[in-house]
């Protein structure tokens, strides 16, 4: 068993970012702020893709995303991420797998 850290082995994989074509998206950012008291998403996010400001509002980065769908799971009380599958040839790409 290796004694790397999850940050390090996640650094291992490679994201190729479809530019101008996000697949993921907050549907209302003022929800985030105004309605949704944990933001959980700002935690749950294993790749970290979801960062909480000063001001409670949500922003989202999805360079880097893993696509494992925990963000729909945690927003599923307000239903406020429009996620899908990236296009062909984008997104995450897994070095052992």
């Amino acid at each position: 068993m290796s004694g790397l850290r999850v940050e390090e082995k996640l650094f291992q994989n490679r994201y190729r970012v479809d530019a101008g074509r996000p697949h993921i998206g907050i549907v209302d950012p003022t929800l985030c702020a105004d309605s949704c008291r944990d933001q959980q998403c700002t935690v749950c996010c294993p790749a970290g893709c979801y960062t909480r400001e000063g001001n409670g509002r949500v922003v989202l980065i999805t360079d880097g995303c893993l696509e494992c769908g925990t963000c729909r799971i945690i927003c599923e009380e307000h239903r406020n991420i429009a996620w899908a599958y990236p296009r062909g040839g984008y997104g995450i790409l897994f070095k052992f797998g």
